[in-house]
């Protein structure tokens, strides 16, 4: 990736959603946890949900190991993923996988997503930008409440 293009995908605005990790850390015991890691650059994450009585996302905590791509992705899907349940999540991740890979693909509804929109033009971040998404459906997926 040239330096030109390096400052297309890694705006100010992209790179400083970095920082708002912070405001959702991984501690204590979780209801479900779940991780992912992109095979293509070797991203991370792992994520702690509480559930509410619906079944919604209530808390969430994360870590996260990732390029700015990742990180970015996993602030902006803490920002919004409260009040989602599993069946949201997966509609979203469909959503967003679409978009990926179909040049005509809408933009993904998920709140705030417009700083990720110009990673679409970087395959190998592809990865990193699903991350969240498919570390909370691990997480929702596991058949024990211990996570």
């Amino acid at each position: 990736m040239s330096a030109g293009t390096a400052g297309q995908l890694y705006s100010p605005t992209l790179l400083s959603l970095a920082t708002e990790l912070a405001s959702y850390p991984f501690v204590g015991a979780w209801e479900h946890s779940g991780s992912a890691r992109s095979k293509t650059c070797g991203s991370s994450i792992e994520i702690g949900l509480e559930l509410d009585d619906r079944s919604r996302i209530a808390r969430l905590g994360l870590r996260v190991s990732a390029c700015a791509v990742g990180q970015a992705s996993a602030a902006i899907f803490a920002k919004g993923g409260q009040g989602f349940d599993r069946a949201d999540l997966a509609g979203h991740l469909a959503e967003i996988g679409s978009w990926l890979n179909e040049p005509t693909g809408a933009e993904p509804t998920w709140p705030g997503f417009g700083p990720l929109l110009v990673a679409r033009d970087y395959p190998g971040r592809h990865g990193a930008l699903l991350l969240p998404w498919k570390a909370a459906l691990q997480a929702l997926s596991k058949g024990d409440a211990s996570g």
